[in-house]
């Protein structure tokens, strides 16, 4: 709002301010209406351009200032801007006013009369009220510094750290470096990131570190709350509101009055009491605090002005507050020792409390279910409406599970009391915050023929997830309670709002529960009332109306599953609980893998699955249904074109491409999509036959399907049994189409490159739950990765990596949870141990304070018990149990030990200190133990190698004399923290998806300007929605970047992905795969704009980012690794480009082997490469391995074999050359060979995981991808002799890494 916007040049619209409230006007506004010009057209501008300028008058200097204003906003939000200004950092309690009339603050600045560009506004101090003059103190505390360091229960050590400004320091960015020239030298004796770069090298721990900083200027000693405080009743009277006490940096110590006008020195001291004002000269006030701080110390004014540039030096995203969603946590900390964790003596902190809460804590109890309820039924007509009520559900649903978090540590610690103490641990339920919590364990017997606490644990689990996508479709009239499912310690904890009438005890005769199952599936009920958005629910989710049967045989038709819940609330809404079951269950594995408790033999380990509660994805739902509504199109159109035999059957491509990419068109990000079903075109979407549409009705299509199959029902007539039997047919159908079409596709796709390769656990799982395959069939993943080629070698460690990390969090999980809170960490330190440190001391041993332990007589000390052998036999047994995969023998051996300790961390929540960790007795380092016994396809990291004298890190110090006097790898004292990990309910923005949707669209159609418009408009539009610091608007600003970057917008692509990286890191960790990519596209754009050498250092970052979770040797980093080639040879660096070159080609030939496509293209790039070195005879064997490939995989008439063949020859012919002349004529011909980078060997953005490598959001033609070279022989001739010109072509259309030509786009346009 501070700053202008330009629509027609958006690097501009995207280096707005931060607060979210960007708008794409169509021209600028950021000057004054003359006062010639009549109000009535200044009117129609305002309403034609909502983004303006309006003046503010204030009390105080500097007396005016100008805002940028959006009539799309609150004035509220103007409140907000104004507040952030360094210019108006003093006031907080004030109103505005126009035209001598106040202005409500939560109204829209359309809704005030005549306020027009160049309008004038006038900001009025408001006396304070106790609670205004609480949170003045609080901000003026955190405005001058002196909050120093709180201690958080759920965001835990450096909750949203951003690396970026210590990677590349903001003086580097200089915005004069972006104007297309190429920044930095070009000559060859220039260093660079890369300089000396070491791929065999471990993972260095300070990548993820942040860095030892400069303290920031002091400002004050102390303020805090006076002994003093509260007022008396006497004084409150006459308008005390608080006591403060302030010492300066001269040492000066005053008392401080808030009163209702503002703040004064008062004559009270630390003995005696007197708050009334000083006399003059000594008396000051003011109605800012600040206001009166810098009255009192002379220093202040220029220490605060340090403290503005000292925090200045960081981006604003990386300072903003994370306040729409928890904050990402680090896994990796600095030690407790370290100056960055410093505790800092505060008094204040200890009084935050009270002054966030008042006294009587009654401001932070809220009323969670009626404010998500009433939050739905606001107005939904008009965008406006969307805006507003989409931005109050994002925040409200953030607040909830920032309160439910919170409440459920503090259950799971002992420190709420339940509300049914007598009942068993399990069964007790509790009340915090308004928030209802209960465990995710089977504390009553009701999942006890599911599989007891397993299914109760995955039910739990399953209806978070059926509440997210409930919310997602917002049906009206259909109501579900706030949920959030928390695992902190070993303990699953649900925390839901509080339904009214839930507790309510029902007359004799009436059931708790008004439709559904009421007692398990033994007593059901109906309610007329329920039925109809029960239908509109069940229609969205393909579910069928079908009949049940309760105990006594009587049957119901229900509109749902029997387990899903309809609850009419006391407040008149019809409410959906239990969530579970929106999905059939996955049949196939039941009977495959389970068999009844009471059935089962002991001895049996085939058919003793945790649990019954297999239900099948959504995802994989919405893919059969396209998949079945696909056959049905072209079932129609054959029949329709059988007639006309002679006819060309134009849309058979079309009509595969329906089938083959159901679950892409119909689930974004896992989240349903809606679907007109009521006339759709042949490929399900928009397509054309011979410039007409050739539709097929397909309203009569009704696809749906039973979840109460297989669940004990028992039908009583014939009619019925027959149709629970095509019920029960369908559904084998789907569980079929799981195993055999959409696990095959998704290995097909990964083994042929056409999607971006998992990097670790977390991106593998979004990747299975995409496609609609649930995480337990990882197993099956695993072994088919093993079966295929070697590029799914990567897919198979991933697999077994994942699978071995879940079984030792279900493993400590259950060790924990009969633990008391001060033993976690001395059971979780003796699991790592007994796994990970097993090399380093065979026989590790439980490290207690045996003096405590007397305290907890009712605690569960098995874990004790557990040696090195005990634990590897229970992870190869959960392993087996819950993913039907056997582990290698010498699985243990194989571990890649940072990798996997980082897994296990990020699943349990745990923070661990950043050391040298010995992993192995010969290991010296924290990833020499990682990479031990790693064959090198995996990690790269030879067991051999040792790290270099020079690595250190912040406990390199100590690690030596740690290591000497422990004799376990890990000890308590290592596990620095634990946070909870959350799963949330909250919906996407459906409203900013629509914008992002359309743009991408008008884009495909060539509409360019309507498409950034569009695109624009739902940058803006994440913004102000989930705020500039949300996971969601990091995905928006990585993809947005892209688009620029294709549409040669390279200014506009740069900020994008920087602001990419900054979010991503703050929102969803320093290391993880999204922020990996960002950084990668980052580095593509900074060059591809020219500033290559800046370019280099994102490029190493990433890398190191990607040893540190999988290792340099994974497929995806091919491209990576040539990508960093190309920007080398564009500094002229050939020897070290020549370098990197071989190493991608080397791990292309342990991915795809040495004779695949991908080697053959990645040879010839380093024939080039090697010429340029001035290494002839290399370059001609190179070169003729491509030839040679070629040949045998494409023919002698593919394009590549006839292009690659040309150069060899040229190669040959000028290696000969040199052999026979003097070194003169060398040099000559050699110095004259000057490739073009961009054009020869282009660099290419990088998708995300599971996203299409080839298909951009712009149409590109995939076929430009599948050329080594789209010069002429004539052109190559010439310009390898050195007689002629580089292709004329501009820089823009750079070409991409030569890809596979039987691919789309083939390994090297395969991207991360």
């Amino acid at each position: 709002m501070e700053q202008n916007h330009d629509a027609k040049t958006p690097e501009e619209t995207i280096n707005g301010d931060h607060n979210g409230t960007e708008h794409p006007p169509e021209k600028s506004a950021n000057g004054e209406k003359s006062g010639s010009e009549k109000e009535e057209k200044a009117v129609e501008e305002q309403n034609a351009d909502p983004v303006f300028q309006v003046s503010v008058k204030l009390p105080h200097k500097p007396y005016q200032i100008q805002v940028m204003v959006s009539t799309q906003e609150q004035v509220q939000d103007l409140r907000n801007s104004i507040v952030e200004l360094p210019d108006t950092f003093q006031y907080s309690c004030f109103h505005l006013e126009h035209k001598g009339t106040r202005i409500n603050d939560f109204v829209e600045l359309s809704e005030v009369k005549e306020l027009i560009p160049g309008a004038e506004m006038k900001l009025v101090e408001d006396p304070y009220t106790e609670k205004e003059a609480r949170m003045h103190m609080v901000r003026v505390r955190d405005l001058i510094g002196a909050a120093g360091d709180r201690i958080d229960t759920l965001h835990g050590i450096s909750a949203g750290l951003s690396l970026h400004d210590t990677i590349v320091p903001p003086e580097m960015i200089n915005p004069s470096t972006h104007n297309g020239k190429r920044s930095g030298a070009t000559s060859s004796e220039d260093s660079h990131a890369l300089s000396e770069y070491d791929f065999n090298a471990p993972a260095s721990i300070q990548t993820i570190l942040p860095q030892i900083k400069d303290s920031p200027p002091k400002t004050v000693k102390s303020i805090c709350v006076s002994a003093w405080n509260p007022p008396p009743h006497y004084l409150r009277q006459k308008g005390h509101l608080l006591y403060l006490q302030l010492t300066t940096n001269e040492g000066e110590q005053f008392q401080i009055t808030s009163h209702v006008s503002g703040f004064f020195v008062n004559k009270s001291s630390n003995s005696k009491f007197d708050p009334y004002p000083r006399p003059q000269p000594k008396s000051a006030s003011a109605h800012s605090l600040l206001a009166l701080i810098e009255k009192l110390s002379s220093s202040f004014q220029t220490s605060f002005s340090s403290l503005q540039e000292y925090n200045n030096r960081k981006d604003p995203l990386a300072n903003f507050q994370v306040t729409n969603t928890i904050p990402a946590n680090p896994w990796l900390v600095p030690a407790a020792e370290s100056s960055l964790l410093a505790h800092q003596p505060d008094l204040t902190r200890t009084q935050e409390t009270y002054l966030m809460s008042g006294n009587e804590n009654a401001e932070t109890l809220r009323d969670w279910n009626e404010e998500f309820q009433s939050t739905r039924e606001l107005p939904k007509e008009t965008i406006q409406d969307r805006v507003f009520r989409e931005r109050i559900t994002s925040k409200l649903f953030a607040d909830y599970t920032d309160a439910a978090a919170r409440g459920a540590v503090m259950v799971a610690r002992g420190e709420v009391a339940p509300l049914n103490p007598t009942e068993n641990r399990d069964a007790q339920i509790f009340v915090y915050n308004n928030v209802f919590f209960s465990y995710g364990a089977d504390g009553v017997g009701t999942f006890t023929s599911e599989g007891g606490d397993d299914a109760a644990r995955v039910a739990v689990g399953k209806d978070v997830t059926g509440i997210r996508v409930v919310n997602q479709l917002d049906i009206d009239g259909l109501f579900t309670p706030g949920t959030v499912v928390v695992d902190y310690l070993g303990k699953r904890l649900v925390g839901q709002s509080i339904v009214p009438g839930i507790f309510k005890q029902r007359e004799p005769g009436e059931n708790q529960i008004d439709y559904g199952g009421v007692e398990g599936r033994d007593v059901v009920a109906e309610n007329e009332a329920f039925a109809s958005v029960f239908a509109k629910l069940s229609k969205q989710l393909r579910v069928k109306k079908h009949d049940v049967w309760d105990k006594e045989g009587k049957k119901h038709t229900l509109e749902g599953s029997v387990e899903t819940k309809g609850l009419l609330g006391t407040d008149g809404r019809k409410y959906v609980l239990d969530l579970y079951r929106l999905t059939p269950l996955d049949i196939t594995w039941i009977e495959e893998y389970w068999s009844d408790i009471s059935d089962r033999d002991a001895k049996s380990s085939e058919t003793n699955y945790p649990h019954r509660m297999t239900v099948l994805r959504p995802e994989l739902i919405e893919a059969y249904w396209r998949s079945k509504m696909g056959e049905l199109v072209k079932a129609e159109l054959e029949r329709r074109r059988s007639p006309a035999k002679g006819a060309e059957n134009a849309d058979s491509k079309t009509l595969h491409d329906t089938n083959g990419n159901a679950e892409s068109k119909a689930i974004t990000n896992g989240n349903i999509q809606e679907h007109d079903e009521t006339r759709l075109t042949a490929t399900g979407e928009k397509a054309e036959s011979n410039g007409q549409q050739e539709r097929v009705d397909i309203s009569d299509f009704g696809l749906a399907f039973n979840p109460d199959v297989f669940c004990g029902q028992a039908p009583q007539s014939d009619e019925e049994k027959e149709e629970l039997f095509n019920d029960e047919k369908e559904v084998r159908s789907i569980c079929s189409f799981l195993r055999q079409n959409v696990i095959s596709e998704l290995v097909h796709d990964l083994r042929e490159g056409d999607v971006g390769f998992p990097m670790d656990g977390h991106s593998l799982a979004r990747l299975l739950h995409k496609r609609g395959i649930n995480v337990r069939y990882l197993g099956k993943l695993a072994t088919l990765a093993k079966e295929q080629s070697s590029r799914l070698e990567a897919l198979n460690a991933l697999s077994v990596q994942e699978m071995i990390a879940r079984s030792f969090k279900h493993i400590a999980n259950h060790y924990m949870k009969g633990l008391p809170a001060v033993f976690i960490s001395s059971c979780l330190a003796h699991l790592l141990n007994c796994l990970l440190g097993a090399d380093f001391n065979q026989a590790p041993k439980a490290c207690l304070d045996e003096e405590l332990q007397v305290y907890y007589t009712n605690a569960d000390w098995s874990f004790k018990d557990l040696d090195v052998q005990s634990l590897r036999a229970k992870v190869q047994a959960e392993v087996h149990l819950r993913y039907r995969y056997t582990l290698d023998e010498n699985w243990a051996e194989n571990l890649k030990h940072i990798q996997l300790l980082r897994e296990i961390a990020l699943k349990l929540g745990l923070q661990i200190t950043a050391k040298d960790y010995q992993f192995s007795a010969s290991s010296k380092s924290l990833t020499n133990g990682g990479t031990n016994g790693v064959s090198h396809h995996t990690n790269g990291v030879s067991s051999r190698k040792k790290k270099k004298n020079g690595d250190h890190d912040l406990a390199s110090q100590s690690s030596e004399s740690l290591s000497l006097s422990s004799p376990t790898t890990f000890s308590p004292d290592d596990i620095v923290n634990i946070i909870p990990v959350v799963k949330d309910a909250c919906p996407k923005s459906t409203l900013a998806e629509e914008a992002l949707e359309a743009g991408k669209m008008s884009m495909m159609q060539n509409q360019k300007e309507v498409g950034q418009e569009l695109l624009l408009e739902s940058l803006s539009l994440h913004e102000q929605i989930y705020g500039v610091l949300h996971p969601e608007v990091a995905r928006m600003y990585h993809q947005l970047s892209m688009l620029y970057y294709q549409l040669d917008e390279k200014i506009a692509a740069i900020e994008l992905a920087r602001k990419a990286v900054y979010v991503s890191e703050r929102t969803l960790g320093v290391d993880s795969n999204e922020t990996i990519l960002s950084y990668l596209n980052l580095g593509l754009f900074e060059h591809g704009n020219g500033n290559t050498k800046i370019a280099l250092i994102y490029m190493r970052h990433a890398l190191e980012l990607w040893k540190i979770i999988y290792g340099i040797r994974h497929p995806d980093s091919i491209t990576t690794i040539n990508n960093a080639a190309v920007m080398l040879q564009t500094l002229k660096h050939y020897h070290d480009s020549r370098i990197w070159f071989e190493t991608s080609l080397a791990i292309c030939e342990e991915v795809s082997g040495r004779n695949s496509v991908n080697t053959a293209t990645l040879c010839f790039q380093l024939a080039q490469a090697l010429a340029l070195d001035q290494e002839p005879k290399a370059a001609v064997n190179r070169m003729r391995d491509a030839y040679s490939i070629f040949l045998s995989k494409l023919g002698p008439d593919d394009r590549n074999t006839k292009e690659s063949e040309s150069w060899l020859e040229q190669l040959t012919q000028n290696a000969v050359s040199i052999a026979k002349h003097a070194k003169d004529v060398q040099a000559r011909k050699l110095r004259r060979i000057q490739f073009a980078p961009g054009i020869t060997l282009g660099t290419r953005p990088q998708p995300q995981v599971g996203q299409s490598s080839t298909g951009t959001a712009l149409g590109s033609d995939p076929r430009e991808l599948n050329r080594i070279d789209s010069r002429s022989v004539d052109e190559l001739l010439r310009f390898i002799e050195g007689g002629g010109e580089t292709s004329k072509r501009s820089p823009a259309k750079k070409r991409s890494s030569r890809g596979n030509p039987k691919r789309r786009g083939g390994l090297l346009g395969n991207a991360v």
